[in-house]
C-alpha cells in the first residue's frame, strides 16, 4: 500500500501518518484537517490567542462542522459525541464559530475570561 493510500485510510495516531502528503488535486484530500497540533519551535500556539471559542455543550447538536472546518485540527470528538477544543493549540481564528450552523460557539475575548 502506498503512503497516499495509507493516509486516505485516515490513520488514528500521529506516528502512523506520513510526514509529507502529496495530492494531485483537491479530490484526493482526506476529510480531516491536514494540519495537526504539535509543539512548534516557539512552544504551543494557543498562548497568543486574542479570542477563545467557547462551545455551548448543552445546545450543541454534535454535527461536527467545527471539527471539519478547524484549520488547525485542534477540535476532538469525545466519546459522548460532543466536541472539545484543545486550547493549548487553538489560535482563536473563529472559523469554528462562523461555521457552526446552530451558533453554539461563541468567541470570547481572552481578557474577559476569568479562569485563572
Amino acid at each position: 500500500m502506498s503512503e497516499s493510500e495509507k493516509w486516505k485510510k485516515i490513520n488514528k495516531s500521529k506516528e502512523e501518518r506520513p510526514k509529507v502528503q502529496e495530492y494531485k488535486n483537491w479530490k484526493e484530500l482526506p476529510p480531516i484537517p491536514i494540519s495537526l497540533p504539535i509543539e512548534g519551535n516557539m512552544g504551543t500556539t494557543g498562548d497568543w490567542r486574542t479570542f477563545r471559542p467557547i462551545i455551548d455543550q448543552e445546545n450543541c447538536n454534535k454535527c461536527g462542522f467545527c471539527w471539519m472546518y478547524c484549520p488547525e485540527g485542534v477540535i476532538e470528538k469525545k466519546e459522548d459525541g460532543h466536541f472539545e477544543i484543545d486550547l493549548l493549540y487553538c489560535k482563536g481564528c473563529g472559523i469554528c464559530a462562523k461555521e457552526c450552523p446552530t451558533k453554539n460557539i461563541e468567541m470570547i475575548r481572552e481578557s474577559d475570561i476569568k479562569d485563572g
